[in-house]
């Protein structure tokens, strides 16, 4: 969830590091520091609370003379955001700096254990711990690599990492443990270390993804890599097919408001080459099985977290409606620890964006351990669970920002549909209804165009209710998926207390809270519980509630019932979320920069968790 860069080559350090961690911010901003390994052999290191700006000022151009050097944006885990808490962290003589990502969980009993020893702690942060076993081991050993494998050795938890020391100079020292980093490979002999390609692809679109339990060492002579066993291997490098144009803000004021408007666009490209209409079905080159192991599976578990989780919720009703598997939707976070019935028959698909969220990727390690094939739905292109899945689609939607997801739901929501017309067409579905979900499938870019639309209506709206404390959001069928979107989105941006119902259950407890001074959202296209919906409507109504209904035909039953409408294009009830969830993404940001909330960096969020 932090942010790592490391560079070390010919160039200034300082510049690198510091463009480095712009583009990370999105990944972590309680606080933000860097250290230079300097020409005169000295460290230089400069640290802040808050974001990087406050940096920036302490550094006030000053340039650190030194060509390598580590740099990290904070969230933070152990300790509160403050200067003795933000990274790098230094050992005792202030000759070793580490920057990490990840949890050591076993800093708690080891602490104490070090301070018996004679080592003083200045922070609350579990990395402090790695840090004085690195310096004690350190004192066995000449390089900087042994030092830090040792104390690695001695630690549980999860971890990426980058270490410099004065006392073996000019080199960079990276590990990772269920927390990704990656090297960037430049030209003329320069070399780079990150947590996510967005802050090396300025610099070179070359990288090599470490493995779990993978280390490597980069200095002025290249680089080396070595696996779990310190033996030297060979990680292919890979081609990052995005630019930095991909990751700036396109002449928008916020990324979040960016990738809602590039959701034409990205729909585009999750289906771009897989649909087939003649033959009524999608082409999905990720997906290896063969047609008999594939049509052999009796049962799939779909897990993810948050946005991913609601897009799965979406998924398993598709799959279950149209190929007639029952499918159920799990929480990543609570699957591994609940003892599920797993067996040879499931199928276990795993929904993340950036493909490294750490729950996700331990559930589907539990499901293999459990002898189950696994499936990746997922963004980020060389990402961990890409890379340990059995098969799996890429969504192809471009870098995601924003800490809210919006581009990445909707075309989780589409790969879901592209999956689920595979293996329904294989099974049980006809030609002409597969030619229909193709032809539906196809429109949708354009629709989300004429649904995007609607913006000044919607800002209308979010000037009318943006002091409202709470919201609510109801919906039935695919639509109750896309209210708990609503909802989160609304809590992730603007800090209203935001809930999202099955419409039918709101009589069942959050009726209670239903008053005039209460805006609720109701998702209501013309579909099969359309009757339902309205009913649940008048019994708002009722209770004075403040009515905004998201509709697709704008008919008498629903005009005058309600104090504000929007109208959006029709599609077929399984594809409706993708169109109905854009207002309430744009409602979420109008009302939170009309509050004035960082809309990008919401607080205590981080765009890829990657920590339990």
């Amino acid at each position: 969830m932090c942010g790592i860069i490391g560079y070390c080559g010919p160039r200034p350090a300082t510049p690198i590091l510091m463009e480095g961690l712009k583009r990370l911010e999105y990944r972590g901003y309680d606080s933000a520091g860097l250290a230079v390994l300097t020409g005169d052999g000295g460290l230089a290191v400069e640290k802040r609370p808050g974001k990087i700006v406050e940096l920036e000022a302490a550094l006030n151009g000053r340039v650190p003379n030194g060509a390598c050097g580590i740099a990290h944006t904070r969230w933070a885990t152990h300790g509160v955001p403050n200067l003795v808490n933000a990274h790098p962290h230094l050992s005792a003589a202030g000759d070793i700096a580490v920057v990490h990502n990840g949890i050591i969980e076993s800093a708690v009993r080891q602490r104490p254990l070090l301070c018996e020893m004679g080592c003083r702690f200045r922070s609350e942060t579990d990395t402090e711990v790695l840090v004085h076993l690195i310096d004690l081991a350190f004192r066995e050993c000449e390089l900087l690599e042994d030092a830090v494998a040792s104390a690695l050795a001695k630690i549980e938890g999860t971890y990426g990492i980058a270490v410099v020391s004065t006392r073996d100079p000019g080199k960079i020292v990276v590990a990772r443990n269920g927390s990704p980093v990656l090297l960037g490979i430049g030209r003329n002999d320069e070399y780079f270390v990150a947590s996510d390609a967005a802050a090396v692809v300025g610099h070179t679109q070359k990288v090599v993804r470490l493995r779990d339990g993978d280390s490597a060492v980069l200095g002025p002579d290249g680089y080396r890599t070595f696996d779990v066993a310190r033996r030297a291997v060979t990680r292919g490098a890979q081609i990052v097919s995005w630019n930095t144009e991909a990751i700036g803000k396109g002449g928008y004021e916020h990324y979040m408001y960016k990738e809602i408007r590039e959701q034409p666009s990205s729909l585009r490209d999750v289906m771009r080459g897989r649909l087939l209409e003649e033959e009524g079905t999608s082409r999905l080159g990720g997906i290896k099985m063969a047609d008999r192991e594939l049509e052999a599976v009796d049962r799939i578990v779909i897990t993810a977290c948050g946005t991913s989780w609601h897009a799965g919720l979406i998924g398993g009703r598709m799959i279950e409606e149209t190929a007639r598997i029952p499918v159920t939707v799990e929480y990543a976070s609570e699957f591994r620890y609940r003892n599920p019935v797993l067996g040879p028959g499931t199928l276990v698909m795993g929904i993340s964006q950036s493909g490294e969220t750490a729950d996700t990727l331990a559930a589907l390690r539990e499901a293999r351990r459990r002898g189950c094939t696994i499936m990746g739905i997922v963004n980020a292109v060389g990402s961990t669970i890409a890379a340990e899945t059995d098969f799996g689609v890429y969504l192809h939607a471009g870098p995601e920002i924003g800490v809210a997801s919006t581009k990445a739901f909707s075309s989780q929501v589409v790969a879901l549909a592209l999956f689920t017309l595979h293996l329904a067409r294989r099974r049980n579905m006809a030609i002409l209804e597969g030619r229909q979900l193709v032809r539906a499938l196809r429109k949708l870019p354009e629709q989300v165009e004429e649904v995007l639309k609607v913006d000044d209506r919607v800002r209308e709206l979010a000037r009318m209710y943006k002091d409202a404390p709470n919201f609510l959001y109801l919906g039935r069928g695919y639509q109750f998926p896309v209210a708990l979107e609503g909802a989160l989105k609304l809590k992730e941006v603007s800090y209203i207390h935001a809930e999202g119902y099955p419409a039918a259950e709101m009589k069942h407890g959050p009726i209670a809270l239903i008053d005039r001074n209460m805006p609720v959202v109701v998702l209501a296209p013309r579909d099969g519980v359309y009757a339902k919906t309205l009913s649940n409507i008048e019994e708002v109504r009722a209770r004075q509630g403040r009515v905004i209904a998201i509709v697709n035909d704008l008919g008498p039953e629903v005009t005058g019932r309600v104090d504000d409408v929007i109208v959006v294009p029709s599609t077929i009830p399984a594809l409706m979320p993708v169109v109905t969830t854009v207002p309430l993404q744009l409602l979420a940001y109008h009302i939170a920069v009309m509050r004035g909330c960082d809309v990008d960096q919401p607080r205590n969020l981080a765009k890829s968790v990657t920590v339990e």
